[in-house]
């Protein structure tokens, strides 16, 4: 039961985590106005704003103007509902689990957002900062000193690769290493470490394919990468630390 509340409620967060999505970065309000059709301005009507079933049923145009809508819309909704209900599944009803969601629900909006402008916005990362403090001092306050050191730890990591190379990242990264350390303690640590080596993989093929000069100047955002090293330190980072501290320590 746990689980399915969770996916449902992931569903309906990822809906207005759309709006967020298209409308946050141009300081857009995210209330007003209502959900409406991309191209003829028509408002939703409720029975065709059910997240994901929806889009289906109108197989993925408008019912006012038959214009296509795109399917990121089903894709936000559909994965922040998996990712909600394998927390759960992972973390229990436990106050990791609560820590987890509101990480999904951050690393979501600003995946998107990063992919699609190359920002990585405040009035995203200080409300997930902030529930991940309130979350730690109500249900674990014992572990808010190694979840602060954390976030200062892998804040500090990237600021001085930023300090080092400019064109590789901004401060937009910087901030949003220093919330994942919030959320995973020290599972940050396999969690930058994913994110960096899945990045450099993927500017690897990038060169390979175009070459070195043309490769470098190929721009990609950081933040996703962040975000997947991040899935990997919520479901794999307790392990792979004591594997860790088992094996070498």
């Amino acid at each position: 039961m746990p689980t399915a509340l969770a996916a449902v409620g992931g569903l309906v967060a990822g809906s207005f985590l759309n709006v967020v999505i298209a409308r946050l970065p141009d300081g857009r309000s995210l209330i007003r106005p209502s959900s409406h059709c991309p191209n003829c301005g028509t408002p939703v009507r409720p029975y065709d704003n059910v997240p994901v079933v929806s889009w289906l049923l109108l197989r993925g145009r408008c019912r006012s103007c038959g214009e296509s809508i795109s399917a990121r819309y089903p894709l936000v909704e559909g994965l922040t509902a998996v990712l909600c209900a394998l927390v759960v599944v992972a973390k229990g009803t436990h106050w990791d689990a609560w820590l987890g969601i509101a990480m999904v629900l951050t690393l979501v909006p600003v995946t998107f957002i990063d992919l699609d402008r190359q920002i990585i916005p405040n009035r995203i990362l200080l409300p997930g900062a902030a529930a991940a403090l309130a979350i730690l001092a109500v249900g674990q306050p014992h572990r808010l000193p190694e979840h602060l050191i954390a976030a200062g730890a892998a804040g500090g990591f990237l600021l001085l690769a930023v300090m080092a190379y400019p064109r590789g990242m901004g401060m937009g990264d910087v901030k949003l290493a220093a919330v994942l350390g919030l959320f995973l303690g020290r599972s940050v640590a396999p969690a930058m470490l994913a994110a960096l080596l899945s990045g450099s993989l993927l500017g690897a093929a990038i060169i390979a394919q175009k070459g070195a000069r043309e490769g470098r100047k190929t721009k990609v955002p950081f933040g996703p990468f962040l975000a997947l090293g991040a899935l990997v330190g919520l479901f794999a980072g307790p392990a792979i630390v004591d594997w860790y501290r088992h094996a070498f320590l």
